[in-house]
């Protein structure tokens, strides 16, 4: 495999894997190449990104490689997370909240086995949004991120703690998912989080149906 070639496909590869990323010697496993050389791309790639004014950069974070936007932009980002068009949030999102409210701290895998269905795009919505937040990693292989809820979100909610949340439903698996996550933001009254209209792209894939050999999904 030729230089540049591997580089583009490291690249793709960290794009799939989002903010959980991929350690080196992962990289090296899929790409069948030294982690030598693996490592010495990446380097070379962190450079060119500098270089070459990208809108994004190639961060080394807790053992992991991983995609990220650049400080100096978080302005413009904070205007794309609370933009009217983006102040509603769909059934996905709210029911990914409702469980990692009630069963915080909570991996990807963990909620999209409650939902059955993926959630990456539903929990990128959410980090977008200040709702929900990465608070550490699991002492699992791989060293998956923990979400647990922010600030913003008991401020938004007009919770003084997360023991003020009402009781939970079971929020154990899907059966009965959507029935209380309704009824938890019915309780909250959150008018102004009404479900928008389903997007057709969004967790239409039953993880049973679908390769994750990613294991993502933006």
């Amino acid at each position: 495999m030729d230089f540049p070639k591997l580089k583009s496909i490291i690249e793709g590869l960290l794009f799939l894997s989002g903010e959980e990323g991929l350690s080196i010697k992962q990289i090296a496993e899929i790409v069948d190449q030294r982690v030598e050389l693996v490592t010495d791309a990446i380097e070379e790639m962190i450079h060119e990104f500098s270089q070459q004014g990208r809108g994004v950069q190639i961060l080394k974070i807790a053992g992991v490689v991983q995609l990220g936007t650049l400080p100096d932009h978080a302005v413009y980002f904070e205007k794309l997370a609370y933009s009217p068009a983006r102040t509603s949030l769909s059934q996905a999102a709210l029911e990914t909240l409702a469980i990692v409210a009630y069963r915080q701290p909570i991996t990807r895998v963990e909620i999209e086995e409650i939902r059955g269905v993926k959630s990456e795009r539903a929990i990128h919505t959410l980090v977008n949004k200040d709702l929900i937040i990465e608070v550490g990693r699991a002492e699992a292989i791989g060293r998956p991120i923990l979400y647990g809820t922010t600030k913003s979100f008991l401020d938004y909610f007009g919770l003084a703690t997360i023991k003020d949340l009402p009781e939970p439903g079971l929020f154990e698996d899907s059966e009965n998912l959507e029935e209380e996550t309704q009824l938890l933001f019915n309780k909250l009254d959150l008018q102004q989080l009404e479900p928008e209209s389903a997007d057709p792209a969004d967790d239409l894939s039953h993880i049973d149906n679908e390769d994750d050999n990613t294991d993502s999904s933006f």
